[in-house]
């Protein structure tokens, strides 16, 4: 999953991040991550999704970019004005505002009319250049030479005899007396500058000698910083290419009419449509195949939205703004023309994307999460419901309809005053109930002695693998689930590990395989394991590993169990088995 402490951001100490969390298709694979950011000094809360981590980091990125500038712009507002000016400006600002919200909620219908709804699958991709400073440490900085301050010969010059020494005839004893000086300090001097000579030399030898370890040291730096750059870029160029090709299988995917994918692409659609700023959007989606039924239930805002000013004006006299508010009839009316024009929207939208005629209907139903204010309680509501057919929603000119009116001609409904949220039953019911596991095979481990493991069918071997993992852990009370069985050998089970130390959520994967497994197996799970928010990742297989894959798996929680790690685990608990490799491809037809 996503983790924040990786982001860097403008105002991140006003940014909280709700725990993440993670949708899976019927085979245990990432559908979709979501992430919930709160803006405490703004008051503001989105819950973003994506298909994986990097389109959840760009959004990311878009969201905190946009709320950054928002909080500098409120800033630069406070810091601009005197006290009455900013009085003045404040009920204009306040009049403004809420005249724009206005304008807002009567075009919210009216604004994605204007807009092409369809999915461009190839903005969704990503081609971004590896950057080293992107994901790595610093590079290790080349050691510079020493600079050694050389040694400087002080200068003793011959003394000078001067004319009047010669005139009284003293020139032989000073010149002997002086020259005989010079000599001394001649030579002294020269005793001084060998002994410095030496210390400099030694001093020099020293450092130099430093400055080799250090370019050693720095070399075994530089080529670990390269081998991590290459490590790094590689994973980048990996998951970009995995994100793009789960861009193109869920392209053909919805092209084929495949549930998740009509699924998914609904999420883009829905995802893509830009409300104003206000409104956070979510919504939770489901397809009936057989019914070419799509099943949206939208998240309305709370009537705290048309809470809107009427007027504001300042009054210097008391230093304050006195500010008049929209009469309850007029907010009534305000709060139903904005769901009812949500409503419609959004199977607009949904409608106008779906190119492959993939959908027949669309369930609407409306709800809203407030707290109730009897009780105290967070309650949810379904407000509105309805199914609008595409045939008939297509033949509407949405320009002029009435909201409320055209909701009602679809045997859409609804409370009868919106605003006060009081329950309806919906038309159709979404369905909650969790489908990723599976019912637990009983998975005989007896009698394994005269079969090979290798050439058993892929689904017994997974519960076979389950199996001996459910006796592993339950030693210390851990639980073992089987997902949705898949034939491409996708995550094959999920274990609970109670251990406070070494425990946690532990995805496993089993390949019966006759070749060796590949390093891109090893990168999938890694991949799985982290979108997981697992704590460790555990490949088993039939046959045995390649060089790349086990280097691959060093540092990373994962553990790597070839046909001789599954037989001692399987005689660990008194299991007899056999793997013939050999034997197996050639029942297998692979020889």
């Amino acid at each position: 999953m996503v983790n924040s402490d990786d982001l860097s951001f403008d105002n991140e100490e006003f940014i909280e991040f709700d725990e993440g969390r993670a949708t899976y298709d019927r085979y245990g694979g990432l559908k979709r991550i979501y992430l919930g950011v709160t803006h405490t000094k703004l008051n503001l809360y989105k819950e973003i999704s994506a298909i994986d981590e990097l389109q959840l980091h760009r959004k990311l990125d878009e969201l905190l970019h946009s709320w950054g500038k928002k909080y500098q712009d409120q800033l630069s507002k406070l810091k601009a004005r005197t006290l009455l000016d900013e009085g003045k400006a404040k009920a204009s600002d306040i009049t403004n505002e809420s005249s724009i919200k206005r304008s807002q909620i009567d075009s919210i219908l009216l604004h994605t009319l204007s807009v092409d709804d369809t999915v461009n699958w190839t903005s969704l991709k990503t081609n971004e250049k590896w950057k080293k400073t992107n994901f790595s440490s610093q590079k290790p900085r080349e050691p510079e030479y020493p600079k050694v301050t050389a040694w400087r010969d002080s200068e003793f010059k011959k003394p000078k005899i001067s004319f009047f020494d010669m005139l009284f005839l003293r020139r032989k004893k000073i010149t002997e007396k002086a020259l005989k000086d010079f000599k001394k300090q001649q030579k002294n001097k020269k005793k001084e500058q060998e002994i410095a000579n030496s210390l400099v030399l030694k001093q020099i030898e020293k450092m130099e000698q430093e400055f080799r370890e250090n370019i050693a040291l720095w070399k075994e730096r530089k080529r670990k910083w390269d081998l991590e750059q290459t490590e790094l870029r590689k994973a980048f160029e990996v998951e970009q290419e995995l994100h793009n090709i789960r861009i193109d299988r869920l392209e053909a995917q919805w092209k084929e009419g495949c549930g998740d994918a009509v699924i998914e692409h609904a999420e883009i659609v829905l995802g893509a449509s830009e409300y104003p700023e206000w409104m956070e959007k979510s919504y939770f989606l489901q397809f009936d195949e057989e019914r070419r039924l799509l099943k949206l239930e939208f998240h309305l805002p709370t009537p705290n939205v048309v809470n809107l000013v009427k007027s504001a004006r300042f009054v210097s006299s008391t230093g304050k703004v006195q500010i008049t508010y929209l009469s309850d009839r007029d907010k009534k009316n305000l709060y139903e023309s904005l769901c009812f024009q949500i409503a419609l929207r959004s199977v607009h939208e949904i409608f106008e994307a779906d190119k492959c005629n993939n959908i027949s209907s669309l369930l609407f139903n409306g709800v809203v999460d407030f707290v109730d204010g009897a009780t105290g309680a967070q309650t949810r509501a379904t407000i509105m419901s309805a199914v609008f057919e595409k045939d008939k929603f297509e033949n509407l000119n949405l320009k002029a309809v009435d909201p409320k009116t055209c909701f009602k001609s679809f045997n859409g409904v609804a409370a009868a005053s919106l605003i006060g949220l009081a329950p309806i039953n919906p038309v159709i019911r979404m369905q909650r109930e969790d489908t990723r596991f599976v019912e637990n095979q009983n998975s005989s481990l007896d009698d394994l002695e005269s079969q090979n493991l290798a050439s058993m069918g892929w689904e017994e071997f997974e519960h076979l693998v389950r199996a001996i993992f459910e006796k592993e852990f339950a030693v210390a009370g851990g639980e073992v689930k089987v997902t949705q069985a898949s034939s491409d050998g996708g995550v094959d089970a999920i274990a609970f590990d109670p251990d406070p130390i070494r425990g946690g959520k532990i995805v496993i994967q089993a390949k019966r395989y006759t070749n060796t497994v590949s390093v891109a197996a090893v990168r999938e799970l890694f991949g799985t394991v982290m979108n997981e928010g697992a704590t460790k990742g555990i490949l088993v297989t039939t046959a045995d590993y390649g060089t790349d894959a086990y280097k691959f798996a060093a540092d990373k929680p994962i553990t790597l169990l070839n046909g001789g790690n599954l037989l001692y685990l399987l005689e660990k608990h008194g299991v007899k088995g056999k793997i013939d490799v050999k034997s197996a491809r050639k029942d297998l037809g692979l020889t």
